[in-house]
């Protein structure tokens, strides 16, 4: 997952029903400006990313990071799942594996966001077996504070930052749902 933590790097593309969740490739640059530039993606992030900037950052392929996943339908990249460990940005998250999820606005309310998170979970259960994995959000965003829940992730408490009410949760694979 990281340079320090569970197997090797990168897994066998992860399938489910839809989707794949495999390795940024090159083929995935526009969507990934797209999804970083959009107003929509932005909202509970500090606003979206200016376009020519990200273009000026990521002049080839997006880059390969342990434990980035890009989620493809039908051959066309529709967003990414990420399990990090945290490096700092959240007191509460320190060295723990955190899900981010970040998806086009046109693959919202389909259900794609649960399916690839739920397989990345899975997969990290494998990989660090018992190991829990964190995820903080905005209280304002509501679509990702159900995804949490439907995930399984359990509230440990609600703090400000960034200059908003955020929300931490928790997800052990002992207590996730079926």
């Amino acid at each position: 997952m990281t340079e320090r933590g569970p197997g090797a790097w990168p897994p066998a593309p992860i399938r489910t029903e839809r989707l794949v969740l495999r390795e940024p490739e090159a083929r995935d640059r526009a969507a990934v400006i797209e999804l970083l530039a959009s107003s929509e993606v932005g909202t509970y992030l500090g606003g979206p990313q200016p376009r020519d900037a990200i273009e000026r950052e990521m002049p080839g392929a997006p880059s390969r990071r342990p434990g980035r996943f890009m989620v493809d339908l039908d051959g066309a990249m529709i967003g990414q799942v990420t399990l990090y460990r945290d490096t700092g940005h959240l007191r509460q998250a320190a060295g723990k594996a955190e899900l981010g999820y970040l998806f086009l606005p046109r693959a919202w309310g389909h259900g794609y966001a649960a399916e690839a998170c739920a397989a990345a979970l899975d997969w990290f259960a494998g990989e660090a077996p018992g190991e829990p994995v964190v995820l903080a959000t905005q209280t304002a965003n509501t679509r990702s504070m159900r995804l949490a829940t439907k995930l399984g992730f359990i509230e440990v408490e609600r703090f400000r930052s960034y200059g908003a009410e955020q929300w931490f949760g928790m997800w052990s694979p002992v207590t996730a749902p079926d």
